[in-house]
């Protein structure tokens, strides 16, 4: 449950790429507050600038003007050794592709960010996390030796071990088949519920998207709508006025 408290925020960020007739506005001046203990899901068409306003949150990327705070921290503003830090100490991420070492064990993996930073974990927290994916019995096998289900819970048992305070999740189940994905997704609520952790996921499944608290929809780098406690229906309705909306649209249009 949100404390009211924020944990992200991005104010007038705007990303381009390319030049001259090449360039793409990926994102338009995007003002998002991200509220902390929340599970907010981030969704639009192919192109919509998700994955970007993702990236720049997660200090993955850096955008062309605007701000990117995580706590009170102005991203934009860090020098890269303390952009490093923060992202170490503060961001957890969960990739798409899971990531993994293939020659370390799952265990090895999940304490990674821990033992690059010279860390050691905290065991209550650790027990707990490693409860909450269910991967106990599993801690010593390598990723060839996990499912695909199995090895995208060590990515995000990874990113929760640090205790930072927001993971970012991009497309976590889009190379899952739907029980491995329902897994992943409840692991993430529970997170979220259980731990007061706040995590941000870009999907474009409306299924996906019902786990969450709130989903922000963008389209052409802006944001045009938003659902509070989302189910698949209300989700699909949203996305298919931006479908019907993008349609009607005069050509060269934002």
């Amino acid at each position: 449950m949100s404390s009211g408290e924020v944990a992200a925020r991005v104010v007038a960020l705007t990303k381009t790429y390319g030049t001259g007739e090449a360039r793409i506005t990926a994102l338009d001046e995007v003002s998002l507050d991200i509220a902390q203990g929340e599970f907010t899901a981030v969704m639009g068409p192919s192109g919509s600038g998700k994955s970007t306003l993702m990236h720049c949150c997660a200090a993955l990327d850096r955008a062309d003007s605007g701000s990117v705070f995580i706590g009170d921290q102005d991203l934009t503003r860090l020098k890269d050794k303390a952009l490093t830090r923060l992202r170490r100490d503060q961001i957890g991420f969960v990739f798409q592709s899971y990531n993994l070492v293939p020659t370390l064990t799952a265990e090895e993996n999940i304490l990674l960010p821990l033992a690059i930073a010279g860390r050691k974990p905290d065991n209550d927290w650790y027990a707990g996390v490693i409860a909450t994916v269910g991967l106990g019995d599993r801690l010593s096998h390598k990723p060839s030796e996990l499912s695909g289900g199995q090895q995208q819970r060590v990515a995000v048992a990874r990113a929760l071990v640090s205790r930072p305070r927001i993971v970012f999740a991009d497309e976590p189940t889009g190379n899952l088949d739907s029980r491995s994905g329902a897994e992943v997704l409840e692991l993430l609520r529970s997170s979220v519920v259980d731990h007061a952790q706040t995590v941000v996921m870009v999907t474009h499944d409306p299924v996906a998207a019902a786990y969450t608290d709130r989903v922000v929809f963008l389209a052409d780098g802006r944001i045009v709508d938003e659902l509070r406690d989302p189910d698949r229906e209300r989700v699909l309705e949203v996305m298919a006025r931006m479908t019907a909306a993008a349609d009607i649209a005069p050509s060269g249009s934002i």
